[in-house]
């Protein structure tokens, strides 16, 4: 017999080692895991389905950041999409088409959200570019576009005369001879043509590794939008599209994975205000490309360019402003709307301080935006509001241009950051709501034994 100490000693060791066996084979026993204060999020398999007749109030849809105002829900319809696919339901892709200027023209900005968006919601592929640079700055993260030949004409510069430009603002018309050359990063499933059906229209062909994997005949009756989806064989990276015969207008091309995950599709014009979509989008046309995305939300980003022009801003622009939301909910009542503001923008002059149409604007564009039922995210305020551009300057990396108005990249990437962070933060508030009032209708209509 040992001493009653020392066997004592022996059990609680052994029981230790026991405990610590049974921990390691639980999880790995780490400081960090225990002293990890983060709020966890529901999993996936406990999320409950969302009824479509499921009420929302404005108490629940409190903005976590308050720069993302929601007066009336308007992001309801957007939030739902995320948790169908959130909840991996089978197809489930929400989509968002984010209109914008210079910047969103070479992916600045939409780049970061739709990487932090796709890692957090699944990836359902890049969306939307277009076939050729209209602009030697325009680029995509993720795809590289090139063609030779076309005739190019931007809305917001040589426009097409009839106002067909597309989903993306811009029109490519070629005869024989002219092509595009893209290249993918990444494999994915389908590419999409969207084109012009028209009278005398001439025929497109798609090659990949060598292989015709498409052709398309733009000839038809009358001038109309034509979408053509063709399968893109295991492993494509490099696409080429080249017009065999006749004239062909093209609008640009749209890349997809199977779902679910998220497409974030990044719409930039240079130049780009509502007076160009308002004045040179043919509004049915317009509309035809909305409706054939089925966006779950359409984000409104413009105001840089209007900001040099004072007197327009007070005599047209809430106007112009409200004529672009109402076209698009007419063509898509479905969707969200966000109305996104510009970001500060400095004075040439030191001390290079906001100049004074930027914080107005802003204010315009958060009461339209109330009035006509939108969302609103205010990047001017979020980034540091007065005089960022100065600060950004002078920061080390620098995080904008000398002009104090186009983002470098790192400033790009902190207003990327600032728009996903309040909207993932607006989402998880109201499905952590909807959870629970879900679970409390099931609890209050279940019957006692």
């Amino acid at each position: 017999m040992l001493p009653k100490k020392t066997t004592l000693t022996i059990g609680v060791f052994g029981a230790i080692m026991l405990l610590l066996e049974l921990t390691k084979l639980a999880r790995p026993f780490t400081l960090e895991a225990v002293v990890d204060f983060r709020p966890r999020q529901m999993p996936t398999q406990l999320v409950l389905p969302l009824p479509r007749n499921t009420a929302v109030t404005p108490t629940d849809l409190a903005p976590n950041d308050p720069n993302l105002i929601d007066e009336h829900d308007a992001l309801k319809p957007f939030f739902q999409a995320l948790w169908r696919t959130e909840s991996k339901q089978a197809g489930a892709v929400t989509r968002i088409l984010h209109y914008g200027d210079s910047p969103v023209t070479a992916d600045s900005i939409t780049a970061d959200v739709r990487s932090l968006m796709q890692e957090t919601f699944g990836d359902a592929g890049h969306g939307f570019v277009l076939i050729a640079k209209p602009w030697a700055w325009y680029g995509h993260r993720g795809v590289d576009v090139s063609g030779k030949e076309w005739r190019i004409e931007a809305a917001t510069q040589s426009h097409a005369s009839d106002g067909f430009h597309g989903l993306g603002g811009v029109n490519f018309q070629g005869s024989a001879g002219a092509s595009s050359h893209i290249v993918l990063k990444e494999h994915h499933e389908t590419m999409e043509v969207e084109y012009l059906r028209q009278p005398g229209g001439g025929l497109l062909k798609i090659i990949a590794g060598g292989q015709t994997i498409g052709e398309i005949d733009t000839g038809g009756a009358d001038k109309q939008s034509g979408f053509q989806t063709i399968l893109l064989p295991a492993g494509t990276r490099v696409i080429d599209l080249i017009v065999e015969s006749g004239s062909v207008r093209l609008f640009g091309v749209s890349f997809e994975r199977n779902g679910p995950g998220v497409v974030y599709n990044s719409l930039g014009l240079n130049g780009g205000q509502v007076q160009a979509v308002v004045r040179y989008f043919e509004k049915k046309q317009w509309a035809e490309q909305l409706q054939h995305q089925k966006p779950d939300l359409v984000v409104v980003n413009y105001g840089t360019n209007e900001s040099i022009f004072a007197s327009y801003i007070e005599r047209y622009y809430s106007d112009e402003l409200r004529e672009v939301i109402r076209r698009i909910k007419a063509a898509v009542p479905k969707a969200s709307v966000l109305v996104m503001s510009p970001m500060d923008k400095g004075e040439m002059k030191a001390p290079h301080g906001t100049i004074p149409t930027i914080p107005r604007l802003v204010d315009i564009q958060r009461r339209i935006a109330a009035e006509t039922g939108c969302a609103f995210f205010n990047t001017f305020q979020g980034m540091g509001g007065e005089g960022t551009m100065a600060r950004w300057y002078e920061s080390q990396p620098r995080m904008v241009n000398a002009d104090f108005t186009h983002p470098l990249p790192e400033g790009a990437r902190r207003v990327g950051v600032l728009l996903f962070q309040a909207l993932e933060g607006n989402y998880r508030q109201f499905k952590a709501k909807q959870t629970q009032r879900l679970a409390q209708q099931t609890t209050v209509g279940r019957t006692e034994p």
